[in-house]
C-alpha cells in the first residue's frame, strides 16, 4: 500500500503561480512513475502530467505544456507541480497518483495508475 498526501492548493488569481507536493509514504518511491491528475466540477479526472522513476522524462497534457513542470525529489519522496500563469478553467481537484508497474516510461491512462492521493483543491479566479 502506498500512501499519498498532497498539498499547496489554494485560492489564486488568474496568471498566477502555485507550487502542489505530493508526500508518497513509500520507501521505494525512487521506483515508479508518478502523476498528476486533475477533476474539475462536472467533469472527468483528466491527465495533466507525469514523470519517470528517475525524473529524466516527463509528459505533459497539451494544455499545459510550456506553463507546468513536474518534478520530484526521490530523496524527500516527494513529487511537485510548478504551476504558472494559470488559468481560469484550471479550477480543479488535483490528485497525484503513482504507477507501480515499474515502466520505464511516464503514462497518461487512469487506469495506470495504482494508488491516488485525496487531491488538493485550486480555485483560479478572476
Amino acid at each position: 500500500q502506498v500512501y499519498l498526501v498532497e498539498s499547496g492548493g489554494g485560492l489564486v488569481q488568474a496568471g498566477d503561480s502555485l507550487r502542489l507536493s505530493c508526500a508518497a509514504s513509500e520507501r521505494t518511491f525512487s521506483r515508479y512513475v508518478m502523476g498528476w491528475f486533475r477533476q474539475a466540477p462536472g467533469t472527468e479526472r483528466e491527465f495533466v502530467a507525469a514523470v519517470s522513476a528517475s525524473g529524466g522524462r516527463t509528459l505533459y497534457a497539451d494544455s499545459v505544456k510550456g506553463r507546468f513542470t513536474i518534478s520530484r525529489d526521490n530523496a524527500k519522496n516527494t513529487l511537485y507541480l510548478q504551476m504558472n500563469n494559470l488559468e481560469l478553467d484550471e479550477t480543479a481537484v488535483y490528485y497525484c497518483a503513482v504507477d507501480t508497474d515499474r515502466t520505464i516510461e511516464p503514462r497518461r491512462r487512469q487506469s495506470d495508475y495504482n494508488y491516488w492521493g485525496q487531491g488538493t483543491q485550486v480555485t483560479v479566479s478572476s
